[in-house]
């Protein structure tokens, strides 16, 4: 495996075929361009926010060059790549404007997708800036969004995923606990909220789990490379609130990418 400062030294290289399939800002189909060999689709933690060295496709999506789609791409010496994911984007635009590279000769797909369609945004924001009472009202509201619709909404987009590309192997990675309890921070969220919040993750986790399972793709689970990591841990791999960079909040850094990411995705694919 590469280090990942070779690997980001290569993003200009793939850069050409990283935007064959770039995903609109609104949710539009996308034309259909002839199959790539691998195909990274899904949200800011699939494009990379908050790894920086964003690349400049022209657009707000923020895929980085240290994203761990690039990342692989560039350790396997991959030579047709698309990498339509995208910042904010929920399952319906995953569905609607990112699937236009996938084909007959598509042989890896990978996917993080449904924290914006549980309201990731808004439930941090609130426990950022509302309380812990709020919070937990915040987070309890999240889980039932995903009860309620989630597993529809990626059931509708694995399908469309299995169509498009048949012979492609899917891997759908999921998202980390954000918290250390008991960890180094002596300020913000109390536990109980941040406790509220990795409860939510394992919510979220299991549903998009289950459904990658029923629809025979595979689930890789980034909880346990990133324990020791998250936010209030003495390395913390995810951004905590960053008031000059708040979209970048709760989300990886570059070493959760590279050594979080990166290496679960490596022993699945």
């Amino acid at each position: 495996m590469r280090h990942p400062r070779t690997a980001a030294c290569s993003a200009a290289l793939l850069l050409a075929t990283a935007c064959v399939a770039a995903a609109p800002e609104t949710a539009r189909t996308a034309p259909r361009t002839p199959a790539v060999g691998y195909v990274a689709l899904g949200d800011s933690y699939s494009a990379g926010l908050g790894a920086g060295d964003y690349l400049p496709t022209g657009t707000n999506c923020k895929r980085s060059s240290r994203a761990y789609p690039v990342l692989w791409a560039s350790a396997h010496k991959v030579t047709s790549f698309a990498f339509p994911a995208c910042n904010h984007a929920r399952t319906s635009d995953v569905l609607s404007g990112q699937l236009g590279a996938l084909g007959a000769g598509t042989r890896l797909v990978t996917l993080t997708v449904g924290g914006m369609d549980a309201g990731f945004a808004g439930v941090m924001t609130t426990c950022a800036l509302g309380g812990t009472s709020r919070c937990l009202s915040a987070v309890a509201d999240a889980r039932t969004a995903v009860d309620r619709s989630l597993g529809d909404s990626l059931d509708r987009l694995y399908s469309a995923i299995r169509d498009r590309a048949p012979a492609a192997r899917v891997v759908v990675l999921g998202y980390p606990h954000l918290y250390r309890l008991r960890g180094t921070c002596e300020i913000g969220l109390q536990d109980s909220a941040r406790a509220a919040l990795n409860d939510g993750v394992d919510h979220l986790d299991a549903l998009i789990a289950r459904r990658a399972a029923a629809h025979g793709f595979t689930f890789a689970d980034v909880r346990p490379a990133f324990a020791g990591h998250e936010i209030c841990s003495r390395s913390p791999w995810l951004h905590s609130v960053d008031v000059l960079a708040p979209t970048e909040s709760y989300h990886p850094t570059s070493p959760g990418q590279s050594h979080g990411y990166l290496p679960v995705l490596d022993r699945v694919s």
